[in-house]
């Protein structure tokens, strides 16, 4: 079985979020699956996916608070500023 699919996430703050649910929920015919491969393209110039396990919920804030370091919101440093100040956003599945 082929699937392909686009899909439309709900808009998210700048943060890691999960959406694992969100995914499943746009395509129902992954509960036919029992073994396979998913592609995940994220279209959006600045977000990005992390795959992790999800077993310990103080993962995703280390992340965010490691990122929060590297990339803090607001650095003037950044050239990529015209979609707005939470533009750099991040998602996990």
């Amino acid at each position: 079985m082929w699937i392909q699919k686009s899909i439309t996430l709900t808009p998210k703050k700048r943060g890691f979020h999960l959406i694992t649910d969100e995914v499943v929920k746009h395509i129902p015919q992954l509960s036919d699956i029992d073994v396979g491969l998913m592609h995940v393209f994220i279209q959006h110039t600045s977000a990005s996916l992390t795959i992790n396990e999800n077993a310990d919920p103080t993962v995703r804030g280390d992340m965010e608070r490691h990122f929060n370091v590297l990339a803090p919101e607001g650095a003037p440093y950044f050239k990529h500023t015209y979609e707005g100040p939470d533009d750099i956003s991040r998602n996990c599945i």
